[in-house]
């Protein structure tokens, strides 16, 4: 039995992915836009005081570990919704988490003692990976680049936790280092610096259709 195929965009802060996430979702006769984090649940409330209160505090392991959570949330409803035929598409997935954690400790190779003596590295990519290991992993993703002037200028910059020019700079670095092209062909990596909603949506759309992924398939569902 075919099934629809999992889409991810990925992007900075005010890069218009959520805009094209929504877009995107229109243009097929059956699909379900999910956005990460769902602040919908019990752990997604959590995460949205997290984000939009600058005083509540957590770890930065905990805070990782709770948008993976979230993730996990959902899992059931998206691998559910693909094999029903549906085009799920993303907005925001595994590799937020991993970019945004990631940006805050590359250069400071921080550490958390377990109890049993051994170390969380919180600069680390397999680990920052491994709470998301076995969720589905999406047939194509899409990550939003644009400069950072672009992205500062825009409307409602700077009204959550992490919208701030040099953090988002990392990130960005970030996803580039863990989303690679050449190593993975279901990564695209799109320029939309200066461009409309329109033409990006159209970009966007174009890439799909390249890849196919505008088609249902009869892929079995990859995993992380």
């Amino acid at each position: 039995m075919p099934r629809g195929q999992l889409i991810l965009i990925e992007g900075l802060d005010r890069s218009g992915k959520s805009t094209q996430a929504s877009i995107l979702a229109s243009k097929f006769p059956k699909s379900k836009l999910i956005k990460f984090p769902d602040r919908s649940t019990s752990i997604g409330k959590l995460i949205n005081e997290y984000l939009t209160n600058k005083q509540f505090q957590l770890s930065d392991q905990s805070a990782h570990l709770l948008f993976s959570a979230n993730r996990w949330e959902l899992n059931k409803e998206i691998i559910d919704l693909l094999n029903q035929g549906y085009f799920v598409i993303l907005d925001r997935y595994i590799y937020s988490g991993i970019a945004y954690t990631l940006a805050k400790h590359k250069h400071t190779n921080s550490t958390i003692s377990q109890e049993d003596g051994t170390k969380t590295n919180l600069s680390s990519v397999e680990w920052l990976l491994s709470p998301d290991k076995g969720l589905p992993k999406p047939d194509l993703t899409m990550f939003l680049t644009l400069n950072m002037d672009e992205i500062s200028s825009r409307k409602g910059w700077g009204d959550e936790r992490y919208e701030m020019v040099e953090f988002q700079s990392r990130v960005k670095q970030c996803f580039l280092e863990i989303l690679d092209e050449q190593k993975d062909p279901g990564v695209k990596i799109v320029d939309v610096g200066n461009k409309s909603i329109e033409q990006v949506s159209e970009l966007l759309w174009h890439v799909i259709e390249s890849k196919k992924v505008n088609l249902l398939t009869d892929k079995p569902i990859d995993h992380v």
